[in-house]
C-alpha cells in the first residue's frame, strides 16, 4: 500500500480540465462521467486545520473517470506526462486489466494523456494503449513517443470546453464501426 501526503496531491491542471468538460457536458446532456474517488485511510491530521496530512490507500484503484456518453459506458484514466516519452510504468497492471474487461463488456476504455510541456493532450485509444503495452510485455520499450502518436486524435477546445475529448471519442467509435463492419460491436 503506498502512502498519500495531501500537499503533493491537491489536484492536476489536466484533473481540473477533465473536471470542468466533464461538468460542461453534463450541463448540456452530452455526458454523465464522474470521478471515481480513490479509498484512502487517514492515519495523521494537521490539529489546527483538521486536513489529513498522512494516509495510505485502502486499495488499488482502476480508472479516474467513469460513466456514459449518449448510452455508451466509458471509463478512462488521466496521467500526465512532463516529457515526450510516456513511460507504461504509469500504467498499472490493474488498471490495464479493468479497462480490458470493461472492453468486453462493449465500453469504451481510453487514456487521456496531458504531454503539460507541449500543453497537448492525447486520446490514447485502448487499441493503442494495449500495442504499446504489448511491446514492453514482450522485451520492447518501456514507453511510448510523442512521435509514434496518431496526429488525429489530439484532443482540443471546442464551444466553450478546454479538452473536448469527445471528438476524439466520436472517431475511435467511428473506427471500430468501420472495423467491426457497421454497428460497434466492441
Amino acid at each position: 500500500m503506498g502512502t498519500w501526503h495531501t500537499r503533493g496531491l491537491r489536484g492536476s491542471l489536466l484533473e481540473e480540465l477533465v473536471n470542468y468538460t466533464n461538468s460542461k457536458y453534463r450541463e448540456k446532456n452530452l455526458a454523465l462521467i464522474q470521478k471515481v474517488p480513490t479509498p484512502i485511510t487517514p492515519v495523521q491530521f494537521d490539529k489546527d486545520s483538521r486536513h489529513i496530512t498522512l494516509a495510505y490507500f485502502d486499495k488499488k484503484s482502476t480508472v479516474d473517470y467513469i460513466g456514459v456518453v449518449q448510452g455508451i459506458p466509458v471509463c478512462f484514466d488521466a496521467k500526465e506526462c512532463a516529457s515526450d516519452s510516456f513511460p507504461l510504468q504509469n500504467l498499472h497492471e490493474h488498471q490495464v486489466q479493468f479497462m480490458e474487461a470493461f472492453e468486453k463488456q462493449k465500453g469504451i476504455s481510453f487514456l487521456l494523456i496531458y504531454f503539460s510541456h507541449r500543453q497537448d493532450c492525447y486520446y490514447l485509444r485502448f487499441s493503442e494503449m494495449m500495442a504499446f503495452w504489448e511491446r514492453m510485455k514482450k522485451g520492447g520499450l518501456k514507453h511510448f513517443k510523442y512521435e509514434e502518436l496518431d496526429p488525429g486524435y489530439f484532443v482540443t477546445g471546442q464551444g466553450g470546453v478546454t479538452l473536448h475529448y469527445l471528438t476524439c471519442l466520436r472517431k475511435d467509435l467511428e473506427e471500430r464501426e468501420g472495423k467491426a463492419g457497421g454497428k460497434y460491436a466492441g
